[in-house]
């Protein structure tokens, strides 16, 4: 029997490895989807910029209260799946608390750290589901978090809060086996939180202890092994890849715009003197397309950046044309992003070609697009180093060279630069009217 149940836990095991394999090469293959950019430059920064970040949460402590919650759910889900590693070798073997007997004393304080780090988890769980749901904080509740969006931070904390009680109720069941002497269960561990549970087991059976500590055991790998196939789909992706997220992020101060190298070139044409005025732009990276249409014209980072989104919000709470009443969100630029690019993914899956919709128009309007000020607070707010103005400038870039589908105002502001050398409707004869008249 032991040996059936061994192999049963090698098939989900198994099976579960390769259903997560299985996305991640998908994963990969839609990124790959968008244009190659070159960010291996400044290795020692990009690595401190990962680590101070992505490991150190150095971000998310600008808000303390979610801040330092996040970091007790962080750190304590990374400490409790150090255990994991026992869990999984046990389920092979058929042994109980394999790592004991070699640990000794240590395993003692692993096992008590494990459950503090639990318990503060549930409470950290508990106190991030009242602000979202009950306190409702406004950044939650906008347009974008609707439907699948909302369900999905819930789901979340719904499986956090029940992979910790189904990790204390095991550990509260073994620790009373422990204490009836019962050989399977070795004198292994300290358990200051679930000992507290452990009286709700006296007047039970030790066969209905036993079942209800392999239950809890077997409903907890599987509750793992189950979220970490969920993360595909979840905006908890960012677990994954928030790491080469900021190892890739842009190293560029805040407000350097990328120029287009043709467009670079026939600017220093126009405005050499001695240049020949007919001579072609002397550059091979002459673009077939300007700007972004759909997630196929942006870059690899920009599509690894949708995926990595937490849809915390915080980039949309700064963003000054969103507090003003504008459509623009950044985090619905992001998650529409991610939207577009799993529908072409999907259609790829199918070898069917990609479909007449885009991501502009179809997906993201000009509006928002129209109503961005690139002021950059979204980037800097950020906690995980995703540059939604990007994406945004990129797409404006298309509308204005690609369709002359700029807004009138900013034609007018363009014509006046060609013409005028100035935004304002005037030569600049008229603009220095002024000085004549003081002088007079």
């Amino acid at each position: 029997m032991d040996y059936l149940a061994n192999i049963i836990f090698g098939i989900v095991f198994f099976g579960a490895i390769a259903f997560f394999t299985r996305n991640v090469r998908r994963l990969i293959r839609n990124i790959r989807l968008g244009k190659p950019t070159n960010r291996s430059d400044q290795p020692s920064k990009r690595w401190a910029q990962m680590l101070r970040i992505a490991l150190g949460q150095s971000k998310m402590v600008v808000r303390p209260i979610a801040g330092l919650l996040h970091i007790v759910v962080y750190i304590g889900f990374v400490v409790i799946n150090i255990e994991l590693l026992e869990i999984i070798v046990d389920g092979f073997l058929g042994t109980h608390r394999v790592f004991a007997p070699f640990l000794g004393g240590l395993y003692d304080v692993l096992i008590a750290t494990f459950e503090v780090f639990a318990a503060l988890v549930i409470v950290a769980v508990v106190l991030f589901w009242t602000r979202r749901n009950w306190v409702r904080i406004k950044r939650f509740w906008k347009p974008e978090m609707k439907g699948w969006p909302k369900r999905d931070a819930d789901y979340i904390l719904y499986i956090e809060v029940v992979l910790m009680l189904l990790f204390l109720t095991m550990n509260a069941s073994d620790y009373w086996l422990q204490q009836q002497g019962i050989s399977y269960y070795v004198q292994a561990g300290i358990f200051p939180i679930s000992e507290l549970m452990a009286p709700l087991f006296d007047g039970m059976s030790t066969s209905t202890v036993v079942a209800i500590e392999r239950t809890a055991w077997w409903l907890h790998i599987l509750g793992i092994l189950f979220f970490l196939n969920y993360l595909y789909y979840s905006k908890h992706l960012h677990i994954l890849l928030a790491f080469p997220n900021t190892y890739y992020a842009n190293l560029d101060p805040k407000g350097k715009l990328e120029n287009t190298a043709s467009v670079t070139e026939e600017v220093k044409l126009m405005l050499d003197p001695s240049a020949d005025p007919y001579a072609a732009p002397q550059t091979d990276q002459q673009p077939a397309k300007f700007g972004v249409s759909d997630v196929i014209d942006l870059n690899r980072v920009q599509l690894l950046n949708a995926y990595s989104c937490t849809e915390c919000g915080r980039c949309t709470d700064v963003c000054p044309a969103n507090q003003t009443g504008k459509k623009l969100s950044p985090r619905k630029v992001m998650m529409d992003t991610r939207d577009r690019l799993e529908e072409v993914g999907s259609l790829l899956d199918k070898n069917q070609t990609i479909n007449e919709n885009q991501l502009l128009d179809n997906y993201i309007t000009r509006e928002e697009l129209w109503a961005c000020t690139s002021c950059n607070a979204c980037v800097e707010a950020c906690p995980i180093g995703i540059d939604p103005l990007s994406i945004i400038m990129d797409m404006r870039q298309y509308l204005v060279m690609e369709q002359s589908a700029a807004p009138t105002e900013l034609n007018a502001m363009m014509n006046n630069i060609e013409n005028n050398g100035a935004p304002w409707p005037f030569n600049q004869q008229d603009r220095l009217l002024w000085r004549d008249e003081i002088n007079t």
